[in-house]
């Protein structure tokens, strides 16, 4: 079995645009996102038969007919006063329809949000003024032209997180 998510990847300029953003708000009282790791999930499979044959077919024929997405990050927001994010601003209903489109269960429809989560803590306080201090955020615009299909491995990454591996790649035309 492979633990498996579709995705956008981030290019390294809008990656290092955000990285300097978040310096100065940066404590050690939340736990950062690794910037390596940093990727837009437009769908989550889960564990998936080490062929993964049925999410390859969802995400071509999800990319098949698609054109490139021109995106940026912008503003930014928490879940549940534990998850600090950053969201998304540019073609929004293109990138919608293609989160809707990478889904095997149309049911996960409504839980969908395009977003970049940054750190994670406890302190619901200090999520909602980074929160806030990021609300004005707009990092630099970039041209999304492949959805790319990853494997988490857990557990295996820096400091214990999560190593990602990028195991396909999708193009929008």
């Amino acid at each position: 079995m492979r633990r498996l998510f579709a995705a956008i990847m981030l290019p390294d300029a809008a990656r290092e645009h955000l990285v300097t953003a978040l310096r100065p708000l940066r404590s050690r009282e939340l736990r950062w996102t690794e910037p390596d790791n940093w990727h837009l999930t437009l769908a989550f499979y889960g564990d998936q038969p080490n062929d993964a044959a049925g999410v390859s077919d969802v995400l071509a024929q999800a990319t098949a007919f698609r054109r490139p997405l021109s995106l940026h990050l912008h503003g930014s927001g928490c879940f549940n006063n534990r998850t600090l994010w950053v969201g998304v601003g540019g073609d929004k209903e293109q990138l919608r329809e293609l989160m809707a489109d990478c889904l095997l269960d149309s049911a996960e429809r409504h839980r969908q949000r395009a977003h970049l989560t940054v750190a994670r803590g406890r302190d619901g306080w200090l999520m909602a003024d980074h929160a806030h201090a990021l609300s004005v955020y707009r990092g630099p615009d970039f041209t999304v032209d492949e959805v790319a299909l990853v494997e988490s491995h857990l557990g295996e990454g820096r400091g214990g997180g999560p190593r990602y591996e990028v195991v396909d790649t999708f193009t929008l035309r």
